[in-house]
């Protein structure tokens, strides 16, 4: 049909003449109405973003003479977050002279990878950059098939 009998048919029935497909020949038109259709596809949108899981990456900030009990705490929040479908990323801190023996904060890294055993798979190994240590863990295929 020609473009005048569309742009015609589309009057006739009140709504609008969209072009679907500019590069087809002949081009590809629809006879809609924009309002309608622009408002479904907003809702859409809207649906599939709030269904969508959002993840995140938690910041656990840690000082390098913390104490075993304030490990544990954060541990306990750490899988929080991990079973929560977030990675987590531990920040270790050095202050001061603490620089002078970077092995210690690498020791404490392990020492804290170690403690969740095989809940967690690394996903960023420690990093040294400036004054902190910093490394992500993330939940393991492992223990999600566990939890199921």
């Amino acid at each position: 049909m020609s473009r005048a009998e569309a742009l015609q048919e589309a009057q006739n029935a009140e709504l609008d003449l969209v072009e679907i497909s500019p590069d087809a020949d002949p081009p590809v038109v629809k006879v809609i109405d924009w309002g309608k259709y622009n408002y479904q596809k907003s809702k859409q949108a809207k649906r599939n973003q709030k269904n969508a899981k959002s993840l995140e990456v938690k910041q656990l900030r840690v000082g390098l003479k913390i104490s075993d009990h304030d490990l544990e705490v954060k541990a306990k929040k750490a899988r929080e977050f991990l079973e929560a479908g977030h990675k987590v990323k531990y920040v270790l801190r050095y202050r001061g002279r603490e620089l002078a023996h970077k092995d210690v904060g690498f020791k404490l890294a392990e020492k804290i990878i170690e403690s969740f055993k095989e809940e967690v798979t690394v996903d960023q190994a420690p990093q040294f950059a400036g004054r902190q240590l910093s490394f992500t863990i993330r939940r393991s295929q492992h223990a999600k098939a566990k939890d199921a």
